[in-house]
């Protein structure tokens, strides 16, 4: 052996060493942790005067709880453990202040508007039992309360037209498990297996047929994850109209196609083997088929997404700016997200932008399916937002926002994570365009929107609300439905009504549709309504007179009145429909914003049902009226338990008044129909399932104004085009090779139920 060759390993040994420490080193200064701060300067006051709309404070809600038990000079009980005979407050929400006195405000250098409140409360313990709504005020330290339930509705409103509290249907349960149970043992132990525990409740709605009914029916299912594909074919009709809970009783019971006068006659029929039974196979508490669990195992991650020069976007209390955008945006107890001062470049482009109603409308050959019509808003579609899993509900980076609400309780409560906000690379160009013809270029700009997202779940179904700013000047609204789909037992001439999805379950037909408030102000307050189509002209050609050619030519006209501006849901609408200015652009067109809708809804219940006039907001795709305050939402939350005189009814709202040069709203309604099918088991996937409406610029601007967008991308074939200085995607490897800044996983979706 060599006696100077392990001399020379150990120096071939340690020049490798160096050589890969400094290969080490070297990418790690390649390679630091991505800022994470949004480099972002908020002009001074904007984040000040966005506050207006601000969402109420927990601190501002406790003080009007405060207030409201110490000067109404009546008893108020928690309304998480009141009974139907007790006063107690159901809600507590801000009260936006009146639209002049805020654009005084913000335009015109007027005083704030006064911080107030609006409390509903229930009044059961009383001789004359009503709902009333009270605006409290001014915050944070109040002093007064004033009824406005009379204004606002034109009268009272009756006690029966409440919404069910969570105590009410903890009530309905235990009277379902203690009382109506116990007349039909035999029958619930030797069908069910019935043990007290394993059996879960979805109630219906509306309930009834007329004013006044308070009958509910009660679908019951295997008590396991995801039961709602799990009916066992038993349904009970609980008429809990008495503010007496002694008095409640069951009117109707309903079993594999028979119905039953109530247990004692489902249990009597049994024993005497009068009845056909349909045993289900009892599922694990799992669900079995039901259950969301993967059924497959992790492997390589998804993509992901992360900023290398932090947030381009600003989130200060309630105000948002990104780009040349700003807004405002709050969430309403009844009806979720909402935005307020929508501007871009500056510029007030809609003043309010906000969800207004969710409608389910189901068909079945069970009673409990065959009556269901949910007003979600009712419910709550802003107290059921639901708090949101980094990395799946949103992208893992995004800005997560707690919201705060005071529903059913004394006390507010805190949503955490329940609003996210977070710029999203859509994976296709904006606009671009290759030049191969005359002169070589390439020029594009990557499409990055910014996106504000809640989730709200519905009981079974899980809407997912999006708004979206694109750097061109549009807005989307955009829904998009998944979670579980509600199903009925399967029996008889069950598959009218829809598809077998498993052994027993039925998924039932059933329409979404979706109804949004759009209040555009274009180029100033006072706009006027134009359409703009297309015809087909005949004409001669000019140098060859003996040919005909057929071209398109533009129509246009102006819808002066509230008829002519309401489009039923299935009638041929305008392609181009915009709300005008006064004011005209470069090329001396008006300056407007356009509305394009985007859904595939099912048909309108009949006009000639006794509860339409509640839902009539569904009869139309899109109308537009002049604005006022005193018609600030196209329903109420009252009209779910009393849709046959409904408190707000929004045909009302069209009275063929003029609309030319008039302070307007668009109510936008969109939707789809859904037949359940065996691929929504577990559940409904989003892919197919998303509607919703652009309100786009049409000759607002000059030109196109992403064209002032540093995103874009412009190189010709005479240019270095991997240089930095021309073309900044090819510097990616230097300015976007570092690592992002991951927080670790939090969820808080399961505390405080």
């Amino acid at each position: 052996m060599n006696p100077k060759l392990p001399y020379v390993l150990l120096v071939g040994a340690a020049v490798v060493i160096f050589v890969l420490s400094c290969m080490l080193l070297s990418r790690g200064r390649q390679s630091p942790s991505c800022e994470s701060q949004p480099h972002i300067v908020e002009k001074t006051g904007s984040t000040s005067q966005s506050l207006v709309f601000a969402d109420l404070t927990p601190e501002e809600m406790a003080q009007v709880v405060r207030y409201l038990r110490g000067n109404l000079g009546v008893q108020l009980v928690d309304a998480s453990r009141a009974k139907p005979s007790d006063n107690c407050i159901a809600s507590v929400d801000v009260q936006v202040p009146a639209k002049a006195e805020v654009l005084r405000f913000l335009d015109g250098g007027g005083a704030r508007p006064p911080r107030e409140a609006l409390a509903v409360l229930y009044f059961g313990n009383q001789p004359d039992p009503n709902v009333t709504e009270y605006v409290v005020g001014p915050l944070p330290t109040p002093v007064y309360h004033r009824d406005v339930t009379v204004q606002k509705y034109g009268g009272k409103v009756p006690y029966h037209r409440r919404p069910m509290l969570g105590s009410e249907y903890k009530q309905v349960g235990a009277f379902l498990e203690m009382m109506a149970f116990a007349a039909a043992p035999t029958f619930l132990k030797e069908v069910f297996e019935y043990d007290g525990t394993n059996m879960a409740f979805q109630t219906t709605a509306p309930h009834g047929f007329q004013s006044g009914d308070r009958k509910s029916w009660f679908i019951v299912f295997q008590n396991v994850s995801g039961f709602f594909v799990h009916p066992v074919g038993l349904e009970v009709l609980v008429d809990h109209s008495s503010l007496d809970i002694s008095r409640w009783a069951v009117s109707r019971v309903f079993y594999n196609g028979q119905y039953y006068r109530d247990m004692v006659q489902l249990e009597s029929a049994y024993v005497q083997g009068r009845i056909s039974v349909e045993k289900v196979r009892k599922v694990p508490q799992d669900g079995d088929f039901s259950s969301m669990k993967p059924r497959a195992p992790s492997a390589a991650l998804f993509p992901l997404q992360y900023e290398p020069q932090g947030p381009r976007y600003s989130v200060r209390s309630n105000h948002v700016l990104f780009q040349a955008w700003s807004f405002a945006f709050g969430m309403s107890v009844s009806r979720g997200l909402r935005l307020f001062d929508i501007r871009h470049k500056g510029e007030r482009v809609a003043y309010e932008i906000s969800i207004q109603e969710a409608l389910s409308v189901y068909g079945s050959n069970c009673p409990g399916g065959m009556s269901t019509r949910y007003m979600d808003g009712s419910f709550g579609i802003g107290r059921y937002t639901s708090p949101l899993v980094r990395g799946v509900d949103c992208p893992y980076s995004a800005t997560y926002v707690d919201t705060h609400s005071l529903s059913e309780t004394l006390s507010p409560s805190k949503k955490k994570a329940s609003l996210c906000i977070f710029e999203q690379n859509l994976g296709s160009p904006l606009r671009r365009h290759y030049s191969n013809l005359q002169s070589l270029y390439y020029g594009g700009l990557v499409n990055s929107a910014l996106v504000v997202r809640s989730i709200a779940t519905m009981g079974n179904q899980d809407y997912i609300w999006d708004f979206i700013f694109y750097q061109n000047g549009a807005i989307e609204g955009k829904v998009q439905a998944t979670g579980y789909t509600s199903s009925s037992f399967l029996h008889g001439d069950g598959l009218r009504y829809g598809n077998r999805v498993w052994e027993h379950t039925l998924g039932t037909i059933h329409t979404h549709s979706i109804n949004y408030k759009v209040d555009l102000d274009v180029g100033g307050v006072k706009n006027s309504l134009v359409a703009h189509d297309m015809a087909f002209e005949m004409t001669r050609a000019p140098w060859s007179p003996e040919q005909q050619i057929e071209r398109p030519r533009l129509t246009k006209k102006v819808l002066d009145t509230e008829d002519q501006a309401a489009f039923r849901l299935q009638s041929k609408m305008p392609r181009y429909i915009y709300f005008a200015a006064n004011s005209k652009n470069k090329w001396g067109h008006q300056r407007g914003y356009r509305i394009q809708i985007t859904s595939f809804a099912g048909d309108h219940v009949p006009e000639a049902s006794s509860m339409e006039r509640a839902i009539s907001w569904a009869r139309y795709q899109l109308a537009v009226t002049r604005r006022k305050e005193e018609e600030p939402t196209s329903t109420s939350i009252y009209n779910q338990n009393d849709p046959w005189t409904p408190t707000v009814a929004f045909a009302n709202f069209i009275n063929n008044e003029t609309i030319t040069n008039e302070d307007l709203v668009a109510w936008i309604t969109t939707g789809f129909l859904h037949i359940p099918h065996s691929e929504d088991i577990p559940n409904t996937v989003t892919v197919g399932n998303s509607v919703g409406f652009l309100l786009r610029p049409y000759n607002y601007y000059d030109l196109d104004p992403s064209i002032y967008s540093h995103d874009g991308v412009f190189f010709t074939s005479e240019q270095d085009f991997t240089a930095c200085d021309i073309n900044p995607i090819a510097c990616l490897p230097k300015t976007a090779s570092c690592l992002p800044n991951f927080p670790p996983f939090t969820y808080d979706g399961f505390q405080n139920m």
